[in-house]
């Protein structure tokens, strides 16, 4: 869409408000508005001015003048506003230089696939996403000097199988709730409003349902796209969750692991490489694998520890990767099989469907960086031949621990994995995709704002294990 297109569809939309977004480093999407008249074609390469010295791990406050550039291949028109809003995503630049932000995660995205372009391995990269989340009707929660709490309820919860008043039953078991139809399934409806919207909004929506935990937790899967597109979507996707969900009274969250005991939240990562309209992960090697396919998950599982913390960026995302529990810790690949990190989904045998699915991603990911970190460690794996061993065609979990001692695994804390990513990081400097100064700004965030945080605090079960101690 050109950009006099752009501004004819605002036209025939009746748009009275432009909304443009970016995203900052741990994933939070924010915007800012202007009336429709102060949008022109001038606007798409002048840019409007922001203020980025409030924006987490961005610029200091001398440095903070910025130009959000709006995308006009972005713009859809926002499906819960009042009064009709355009909203197109915005590319941040320096006003001065008028180069590209750094930090911009958006950008970085872009010099990935530039990078792949460039590489001559291929010149396109398509990553489908399946993120799940919850859906809770209450949650409350506190931390201070002399207190901290968290309560969540849900009306679907199997803990509110014992109340007495206004109870109809009907709740999923703990870990039992794949795929019940209603009304064990309390939210095909809503899902299906979120899809429709969704659908509303330009994504292309390949199915929903419930998963595997009580409470709510739900899966919407999208059609795969292009890196960034798919980055794009993903921030959309989470949107109009949230969105549908709150004019329903509910509350959604991305968090990996909110519930004890019961299934997390991961975000599977689907992804292939294609050049000339050609995919290029199909052969006769294993599982109808090529040999780039192969060797590409070499580079994911070799960079896997350090990958982890840009695609299990949270505190929390280290309860759900546990071993021996639902999630994916230990690096080995297999086709079908759920409980490798690399799993080859063996539903068709359609060269185009043939791919490689990431497991240990959760959502509280920033897509833009994961997409890119993930794409880098692959290419590295394609480019150096690295090999990935052979496969785990068995369930990891059954492995005694003898066999277990040569199946190498992801970290057990964002701390471990902050350390992995330190020490493992040139992958993902080459093309100055990701730059040195960024990934220590990553690292110095994460450890100072969460891992840290988090230690230095005390946990509420440390009083029932050690008050009368």
């Amino acid at each position: 869409m050109t950009p006099q297109e752009l501004l004819e569809y605002a036209k025939t939309n009746g748009a009275q408000q432009v909304d443009l977004r970016f995203t900052d480093i741990p994933s939070l999407q924010h915007h800012i508005s202007y009336p429709i008249s102060e949008l022109s074609v001038d606007s798409f390469e002048e840019g409007f001015g922001m203020d980025g010295s409030s924006i987490r791990g961005w610029a200091a406050i001398h440095e903070s003048d910025m130009l959000l550039i709006p995308d006009p291949n972005t713009a859809f028109m926002d499906p819960f506003t009042e009064i009709p809003t355009l909203v197109m995503y915005g590319d941040v630049k320096d006003p001065i230089t008028k180069q590209r932000y750094e930090r911009d995660p958006r950008w970085i995205a872009q010099k990935a696939e530039l990078y792949l372009n460039n590489s001559g391995v291929a010149d396109t990269a398509y990553f489908g996403a399946e993120a799940e989340f919850f859906i809770f009707d209450n949650i409350s929660f506190d931390q201070n000097q002399h207190s901290g709490f968290y309560f969540i309820d849900a009306e679907e919860g199997r803990w509110n199988s014992s109340r007495r008043e206004n109870n109809l039953g009907y709740r999923p078991r703990y870990k039992e709730g794949y795929f019940p139809v209603p009304p064990t399934d309390h939210y095909q409806d809503l899902r299906g409003e979120m899809v429709q919207t969704m659908q509303k909004c330009g994504l292309h929506i390949e199915c929903h349902h419930h998963e595997v935990a009580t409470g709510g937790q739900c899966e919407i899967d999208q059609r795969f796209d292009k890196l960034v597109k798919s980055a794009d979507n993903m921030m959309l996707f989470k949107y109009v969750v949230r969105n549908v969900a709150n004019q329903y009274g509910k509350t959604v969250t991305f968090m990996p692991k909110p519930l004890f005991q019961d299934n997390g939240s991961g975000m599977h990562c689907h992804q292939s490489l294609w050049k000339g309209g050609k995919p290029l992960f199909a052969g006769d090697s294993y599982a109808g694998m090529s040999q780039m396919a192969l060797w590409y998950i070499g580079g994911l599982l070799k960079h896997a520890r350090s990958l982890s913390a840009i695609i299990a960026p949270t505190t929390n995302s280290y309860k759900r990767l546990v071993p021996g529990y639902e999630a994916p810790v230990n690096l080995a690949y297999s086709r079908r099989n759920r409980s490798a990190a690399c799993r080859i989904p063996m539903y068709s045998a359609n060269p185009k469907a043939k791919r490689v699915e990431f497991r240990p991603p959760d959502p509280s990911a920033n897509p833009y960086l994961a997409f890119a970190a993930m794409l880098m460690a692959g290419l590295d794996g394609v480019l150096n031949k690295i090999n990935p061993g052979e496969p785990l065609d068995k369930d990891i979990y059954d492995l005694s621990p003898e066999e277990m001692k040569s199946v190498p695994s992801m970290p057990g804390s964002l701390e471990e994995a902050l350390s992995c990513l330190e020490d493992d990081h040139a992958f993902l400097l080459r093309g100055d995709v990701f730059t040195e100064e960024l990934i220590e700004t990553f690292i110095d965030y994460k450890r100072k704002n969460e891992a840290d945080a988090m230690r230095l605090r005390p946990h509420p079960y440390e009083f029932a294990l050690y008050y009368d101690i």
